[in-house]
């Protein structure tokens, strides 16, 4: 039985490399196109069909699969869950259930209001606020296909660290008083927490696929295409000496860039991709893509509306501070 495990796994990881589809468009390439994957408009053409055919398998099966798990943790259950939980064990829980419950910065008001009505601590609040956005597809995708799935796991397992700790620290300092006077007033209600089969899951996960797709085709193409210019054109001697791993101001040079930059997340893994493969550290790929995700100016703007500067000035500077760590951890241990 073990053997078969391991066999089956081994198939697995061998088709997640994507090395027949590489071959397979490289052959495309100078079969069919009839160019040199030697020049750099063969590397360029071959890198942007890869990616497309690479990024949109990878991404409709991890939309499908974290929207299944993610039909069992609708926001009223997740709120029912935590209502549980008090202390560092709150914490804990809030950043584990941010990893399978990822919301947008759209969600991230109503989501807050809905916790702090319902007398959540504001540290648990904002474990699970900062560890949401940062667990994302589009960071996973790139780590799976680029270093495999310890290099994911250990990713994810530092978003969640980050996670607890911000929302203990933030705990700590008893900023509640920061927390807009409008929240407290609110009254969400309580709303029926409806019970899936499991056609409805596997419909309700099929129709996520088809609606985030749709919604980042574009800036999927948009990232690819640009991915690939970097890829066939970007000299990568001054790619590895400004933002290589040995470079100590990168991964803060991707922060900063990173913060009010407004785009999907999901178009800058191929920039990304592009840019490691020429020598960018990967900390400083993957910090600059968690402070997009994590730390964009829309989601700001928004969760303003329902906290404090003092408050937004705090979660920023410890997220941020949690993201440069990833990002120099990954460098280190990557280089």
């Amino acid at each position: 039985m073990l053997d078969f495990l391991n066999g089956v796994w081994s198939v697995f990881t061998s088709i997640l490399k994507f090395e027949w589809l590489y071959d397979l468009v490289a052959a495309l390439v100078e079969n069919v196109f009839k160019l040199s994957m030697d020049t750099n408009l063969g590397s360029s053409v071959h890198f942007f069909i890869y990616d497309v055919i690479k990024i949109l398998m990878l991404l409709s099966i991890m939309i499908f699969l974290i929207s299944y798990i993610r039909s069992y943790f609708p926001p009223e259950r997740t709120k029912k869950i935590l209502e549980n939980f008090s202390g560092i064990k709150g914490n804990i829980m809030a950043s584990l259930l941010g990893t399978v419950t990822p919301f947008c910065s759209c969600s991230s008001v109503p989501i807050f209001i809905g916790f702090v009505e319902s007398g959540i601590p504001l540290g648990v609040t904002f474990s699970f606020l900062i560890t949401s956005p940062l667990i994302n597809q589009g960071a996973i995708i790139v780590l799976l296909a680029a270093f495999g799935w310890k290099v994911a796991a250990l990713y994810i397992a530092m978003g969640v660290i980050i996670g607890i700790i911000g929302g203990i620290v933030i705990g700590k300092f008893n900023l509640e008083s920061e927390v807009e006077g409008y929240v407290y007033e609110m009254s969400m209600g309580d709303v029926e927490i409806q019970t899936l089969t499991k056609k409805e899951r596997i419909s309700f996960s099929i129709e996520e696929v088809i609606k985030i797709v749709k919604h980042v085709w574009i800036y999927l193409l948009i990232g690819i295409g640009l991915g690939a210019a970097i890829h066939g054109w970007a000299p990568a001697d001054i790619l590895t000496k400004y933002a290589g791993p040995d470079n100590p101001f990168a991964v803060l040079v991707g922060v900063a860039v990173g913060i009010p930059l407004y785009a999907d997340v999901i178009g800058t893994i191929p920039i990304a991709e592009a840019l490691i493969s020429k020598g960018m550290g990967m900390g400083t790929a993957l910090s600059f893509m968690m402070a997009v995700a994590a730390l964009s100016l829309p989601a700001m703007i928004l969760l303003r509306k329902v906290i404090k500067p003092k408050l937004l000035a705090i979660f920023v500077a410890i997220t941020s501070f949690g993201i440069i760590l990833v990002g120099y951890l990954f460098n280190f241990l990557l280089h």
